[in-house]
């Protein structure tokens, strides 16, 4: 008796794919289970302004707003949107690519209109998160996807900064994290990071001083040095001690990096902070906007075994914490004025409501209305955490 081969599953099959053929894959996948017939990836760009579909190089696709129409209304509102279009008996899907709380852009499927039913749209969107995997995965053997991203190109320093960070946005059932920059193109000192543990979440906001290639420079020695230090298991102050003594035995004082650092406890909400140097932190509780006042303390690497103390605040379930940078919270515009608090809690009062991620982008939108022109003269970087609490943990 003959058993005939378990069918791959798509995740299987996905994994099989070389890193260039995921697009090619996803669409053949996609016409054999759900018929198919017109499979499209959009990514969003490094502005988070456009969605860019992924094509053979050079790309030559044309770009969609991500906020506007029903592409971007998947990638902003992070759910499925059924669009009827001019051809008959079918319906694109537009379903928004999201690996563990960040967003990589949207995938485009046009099926049979018989083929939109909730459990269909369901299973789509499925696919969709499992393509997301994948890409993810592939982009350390491939250029195309990152390529895809650009519209167009960046710096040497800002290369270098995108392949430092974690991501733009991470998501647990404790927290939800999004996060953005400015000048996506030229970003060079600024910089987010975080790690996530059983217990614990450690969150950190990095300016390093100076532009370009030098800011750059001096901030992956900051962030490689934070975590090493952190990877060693030691405090959250040891962990700036150690990253002083490395930045201050690069630089000898002439360059240091501002940094925040702060570790959750994911249990009860309770948080270490290390205030050492400009970013600020403010944070929404119901309707209250109020700024958490920490010691300040020297920045990183500014002076020889400099010791760093920490504090502690509390979050509560559904406190939002909002992170900004030296060039979010200084910049000034042509006029001279400083954009300021209080412009910041505008904003933040006005997006309270909104996703982590459109906070951030919305608050560096604001920003860049500010100074009146399309690039910042200095790096911005801002980071927007809410809070959930451990599930079944009464506050």
């Amino acid at each position: 008796m003959n058993v005939s081969e378990p069918v791959p599953s798509v995740e299987a099959q996905l994994r099989a794919a070389p890193p260039h053929a995921l697009v090619a894959t996803a669409g053949r996948l996609l016409a054999q289970r759900f018929g198919a017939r017109d499979v499209t990836l959009l990514l969003a760009d490094y502005g988070l302004s456009v969605l860019q579909p992924v094509t053979d190089l050079p790309h030559t696709g044309e770009p969609v707003s991500a906020h506007d129409g029903p592409a971007g209304t998947a990638f902003t509102a992070q759910k499925p949107v059924l669009e009827v279009t001019a051809e008959p008996a079918t319906e694109l899907v537009h379903l928004p690519i999201t690996v563990r709380g960040d967003r990589l852009g949207v995938l485009c499927v046009r099926v049979p209109d018989s083929s939109t039913d909730p459990g269909t749209v369901l299973r789509l969107g499925e696919f969709a998160t499992a393509l997301g995997h994948e890409l993810t995965t592939a982009g350390r053997d491939t250029d195309l996807y990152l390529l895809a991203r650009r519209t167009r190109r960046l710096t040497l320093a800002a290369e270098m900064q995108w392949q430092l960070l974690p991501g733009t946005g991470c998501m647990r059932d404790e927290y939800v994290i999004g996060a953005h920059l400015e000048p996506a193109y030229a970003i060079g000192g600024d910089n987010f990071d975080w790690s996530t543990s059983a217990d614990h979440l450690t969150l950190t906001v990095t300016d390093g001083m100076g532009q370009g290639i030098d800011a750059s420079l001096l901030t992956n020695l900051a962030v490689g040095a934070l975590r090493n230090a952190r990877r060693a298991g030691v405090s959250l102050a040891d962990q700036a001690c150690l990253a002083d003594q490395a930045l201050y035995s690069q630089y000898r004082g002439k360059s240091y990096a501002s940094t925040l650092l702060l570790r959750f406890d994911l249990a009860t909400g309770r948080v270490r902070a290390v205030d050492a140097g400009s970013p600020q932190l403010y944070r929404l509780r119901g309707n209250r906007i109020e700024r958490v006042e920490l010691e300040a303390q020297l920045p990183l690497g500014m002076f020889e075994e400099t010791l760093y103390q920490e504090q502690t605040f509390q979050v509560e379930t559904g406190d939002r914490l909002v992170a900004v940078s030296t060039g979010a919270h200084g910049t000034r515009s042509a006029t001279g004025e400083v954009f300021g608090e209080s412009v910041l809690r505008q904003i933040l009062s006005a997006t309270r409501g909104t996703p982590p991620h459109e906070t951030a982008r919305s608050v560096v939108a604001g920003l860049l209305e500010h100074v009146g022109h399309q690039d910042l003269l200095a790096d911005a970087a801002v980071v927007c955490v809410d809070w959930n609490g451990r599930p079944g943990r009464t506050p």
